[in-house]
């Protein structure tokens, strides 16, 4: 079961967020927070798995409330869910160590989707967010990369390495390749070893600079 902690100043937010989470037979709310000072203190108390995340809130904002979770070594995840998906809330969010970016208008059925992968220890993007993450290829220490050298790889390393930069799930990946999921996720582990890649967005860019 994936608990859930959801940060938005606005009540009809949170209210939708929550219906939508609960229904999920996998997921639970563990909380909700108005604020990014209660977020990093419910953070600390309910140890959640997932926290959902709003940027502009009173106070402590989004990427103040991310950043001082992070730093105090929560195991919570974060994803961003927000209205703004310019590059002045993108980079900062996750500079400050968000696990995901995604806009308040995402389909419930792909946000519910994005949770549970960000959950698994993925780090989530829509295709076109990871494009132009992928386009800057460093994001305040997020996603630079030390290997400068390509490596050789597998046909099926280069094929899910190639759908990893487009901004597939593990799933979707098994599902094109028709391979298990585990498999999968041994290849991705396979290829963070190889290229020391500690991240999907690491690989994505490493995929733009020796493979394309």
């Amino acid at each position: 079961m994936i608990s859930v902690l959801i940060v938005d100043d606005q009540r009809l937010v949170r209210a939708g967020l929550r219906m939508l989470c609960a229904a999920d037979e996998d997921m639970t709310v563990a909380g909700e927070a108005s604020n990014g000072v209660d977020a990093v203190a419910l953070a600390a108390e309910l140890d959640p798995d997932v926290i959902l995340m709003d940027l502009r809130m009173p106070g402590l904002d989004g990427i103040g409330a991310t950043q001082q979770i992070v730093k105090a070594g929560r195991r919570a995840r974060i994803l961003v869910l927000t209205t703004f998906d310019d590059d002045d809330h993108l980079y900062p969010a996750l500079a400050a160590g968000a696990s995901g970016f995604f806009v308040k208008d995402t389909e419930p059925a792909e946000l519910l989707g994005a949770i549970r992968r960000i959950a698994e220890g993925e780090m989530v993007f829509t295709p076109e967010l990871l494009r132009r993450v992928v386009d800057r290829a460093v994001i305040g220490g997020i996603a630079d990369t030390a290997v400068t050298e390509k490596v050789p790889l597998t046909d099926r390393e280069s094929q899910v390495l190639a759908l990893l930069a487009e901004g597939k799930s593990n799933q979707e990946i098994a599902d094109t390749l028709h391979l298990g999921v585990t498999t999968v996720k041994t290849h991705v582990a396979n290829l963070m070893s190889k290229t020391g890649c500690d991240n999907r967005v690491r690989l994505a860019v490493y995929h733009l600079q020796n493979v394309q």
